[in-house]
């Protein structure tokens, strides 16, 4: 069974920084694009940064520069670095393969103050 839990959210102020974990179970993160998405309040899910199979990562162009997504096959996690977090960077974070599938974790809450 395909499971994802992520933590490391948090509150922070303006120009902070956080660095959120995804560990997968039931499914191999080093043959699958894997992806961090976002849903802000009263928005749709969106996928914010996303790391292909053999490295080549992608960002939407809010984060560009700012996020970093990273994976540690051995221990089949995926991470995300975020600097000079801002309050437009407020929502909860899932990861997910990219495609999605239909199966997401309970996320993890990033809330930044300005």
């Amino acid at each position: 069974q395909v499971q994802f839990v992520e933590s490391g959210g948090g509150l922070v102020q303006t120009g902070g920084s956080l660095r959120l974990s995804c560990t997968a179970s039931g499914i191999p993160i080093s043959i699958n694009a894997m992806g961090w998405y976002r849903q802000a309040p009263g928005k749709q899910r969106e996928l914010v940064a996303r790391i292909l199979r053999f490295g080549t990562t992608y960002y939407v162009d809010s984060v560009k520069g700012r996020f970093a997504i990273s994976r540690d096959n051995a221990k089949n996690t995926v991470y995300l670095q975020m600097n000079s977090l801002n309050p437009e960077d407020t929502g909860v974070y899932y990861c997910n393969t990219v495609p999605q599938r239909d199966i997401w974790g309970q996320g993890t809450q990033v809330t930044v103050s300005s």
